[in-house]
């Protein structure tokens, strides 16, 4: 599948926010957010003015996508998903997009950044249940056990992402045992358990046009 490589630090400019695309970077002055945070582009620095509703929507589209490192055919289905389940389609989208495995690996302190879990899984590096799986949009259910597979445990970038988890907040619907590099899906999140910055009212807007 295509993925967006040009440099992250411009997509935290363009949405105007700290996305935190890469990992532990962004929590220290080389983060380039904080160097400059005006948009990208040669009139980076001059853009301005009015923003129109649909303006507006299409932006927390974007961020949302950018957060979650997803493209916008696959985050149309994943719309187009969560409008055909019951309750309501903004919080169904988001929790869909919480239990892609990717997220899960990346939520649970093993990978410092969605990218990075992204790698991670698809290079067999985690088991769930007990069996290997290597895509990272797998959606997890409630009580699955997600863990690193033993011969992996010594791999730089899961042990360098579990000693800097201290700086993110563990969710508390999922059960994280660090020691044996696993943890476990205790139930899906609820909307206010879901503190990422997105409106998804914009997003359910902009779709419902």
């Amino acid at each position: 599948m295509a993925r967006y490589s040009d440099a992250a630090c411009r997509l935290c400019r363009r949405e105007k926010l700290k996305l935190f695309l890469k990992g532990d970077r962004c929590y220290t002055d080389k983060c380039g957010f904080e160097r400059r945070s005006y948009a990208p582009g040669q009139h980076g620095q001059r853009r301005g003015g009015k923003i129109s509703d649909y303006g507006i929507q299409l932006r927390e589209k974007q961020k949302a996508k950018r957060i979650y490192g997803i493209l916008e055919k696959q985050f149309r289905r994943y719309y187009v998903k969560a409008d055909r389940q019951k309750g309501i389609t903004g919080t169904n989208l988001l929790v869909l997009l919480e239990r892609r495995l990717d997220n899960i690996v990346y939520r649970m302190g093993f990978a410092s950044s969605r990218n990075q879990a992204r790698q991670l899984v698809r290079h067999n590096h985690f088991t769930v249940n007990g069996r290997k799986v290597n895509i990272p949009s797998f959606q997890v259910r409630q009580g699955d056990v997600i863990a690193v597979k033993e011969k992996s445990w010594k791999i730089p970038a899961i042990l360098e992402a579990k000693e800097t988890f201290v700086r993110r907040e563990m969710p508390s619907w999922l059960e994280i045992d660090g020691d044996n590099f696993r943890g476990v899906v205790k139930a899906f999140p609820n909307r206010e358990e879901l503190t990422m910055p997105i409106n998804e009212q914009l997003i359910v807007e902009l779709y419902s046009k």
